[in-house]
């Protein structure tokens, strides 16, 4: 039977793995999304890692998802590793009797801990599998798995140095399809926020966990915040958001909206004129494609520094401030005030921002898992 009618006839499945954080999950969804747009009766199934916020994401968006027992190493406590070599043993079992049942056409992996397993397993099978790596230096299962990927979708230039040249696509990383237009959102916003629309506003975004680091330095900023008749959009994570309420109630400052989530990210951007945020792929292509200048604080402890690096990568180019974790506390927030007064450094930063804005990310990686799964 001719391929192309063989692949007419029977549906096409395929599992996206991975998630862990925000970073990972919201891509993935996108990805999926993306494909239903493509091909309405496609068949997608998640693989996660269970305690992650993918089991509960994932289903909230109307996909199905099967749990691994998986987690990385731990870094702080070596003891809390002894049990990882089974971990790891009984989820590449798992991951090969779902291969095995699910039969997926393409297997894709968005990073996070339950990636490797399952892009491992589909090897084994025989499996196309494609990578979307968000960051600008890969983390060592990627570059492990790189090898044998048939399509490698990445963000950055220069990845070359981590996976075979020929099988890499610059996609860009997938979105929130509500970023792409802000237009008419900043009013809806205002009124979200309950602010001020002739006030500047700052957006702080510590990625989908908190950043403890900046959550301090706002902390310690409430009022000369307050004093600078400006006005900000807090979300603290959950860790964080009891502190950061009695903080600001204590210091009775009206300028302040505090979540530990914030569900209705367009208007988040659309209100904002600074962005303080930490430089998870996500979130700096969601800035790059809003085009609001940033101060990042990017998360020392990321795999192999990634952060720092994303982060440095728009500071090469003018697109962005860099302030380290271990300067937030002093600089921080001055940063974000010096730029919220500058609207010649403001503008500047909007404009080199914008140009490295690639919207069309889950479409384009979408059609290369198509493309792979009518030959599989």
């Amino acid at each position: 039977m001719d391929l192309n009618l063989k692949s007419l006839m029977s549906k096409v499945k395929v599992i996206i793995s991975g998630g862990g954080t925000g970073g990972h999950i919201f891509p993935a969804i996108a990805i999926a999304n993306a494909l239903k747009n493509i091909q309405s009766d496609i068949e997608i199934l998640f693989v996660g890692a269970i305690g992650k916020m993918e089991m509960e994401k994932v289903p909230a968006a109307g996909y199905e998802i099967i749990g691994l027992n998986i987690s990385g190493i731990n870094r702080s406590n070596m003891l809390k590793n002894l049990a990882f070599p089974f971990r790891l043993i009984g989820s590449l079992l798992k991951s090969g009797k779902i291969i095995r049942s699910f039969k997926p056409n393409v297997v894709v992996g968005v990073g996070g801990f339950a990636s490797g397993p399952v892009m491992y397993a589909a090897g084994l099978a025989g499996i196309p599998t494609v990578i979307q790596e968000q960051n600008s230096y890969a983390g060592i299962t990627n570059k492990i798995l790189g090898a044998r990927a048939k399509k490698v979708c990445v963000a950055y230039d220069g990845m070359d140095k981590f996976f075979p040249s020929q099988n890499i696509l610059r996609t860009g990383n997938p979105v929130r399809q509500d970023i792409l237009n802000l237009n008419g959102k900043r009013d809806e916003g205002m009124k979200t926020f309950k602010l001020d629309p002739t006030k500047k506003t700052l957006l702080v975004i510590g990625g989908s966990l908190g950043a403890r680091s900046m959550n301090l330095a706002l902390k310690a900023n409430i009022n000369t915040f307050m004093d600078a008749n400006v006005q900000v959009v807090w979300q603290t994570g959950k860790l964080f958001i009891d502190e950061a309420k009695k903080a600001v109630a204590e210091a009775n400052a009206s300028n302040f909206y505090v979540s530990d989530f914030i569900y209705t990210m367009d208007q988040a951007y659309a209100v904002a004129d600074v962005v303080l945020s930490r430089a998870g792929a996500s979130s700096i292509s969601e800035l790059c494609i809003v085009g609001k200048p940033a101060v990042l604080v990017p998360f020392p402890f990321a795999a192999e520094d990634h952060q720092t690096k994303n982060a440095q990568a728009l500071v090469d180019v003018n697109a962005a401030i860099l302030v380290t974790d271990k300067e937030a506390g002093s600089k921080a927030c001055e940063e974000a005030l010096n730029l919220l007064s500058n609207d010649e450094k403001r503008a500047t930063l909007s404009t080199n921002i914008k140009t490295l804005a690639l919207p069309n990310a889950d479409a384009e990686i979408a059609q290369e898992i198509l493309k792979l799964a009518k030959v599989a």
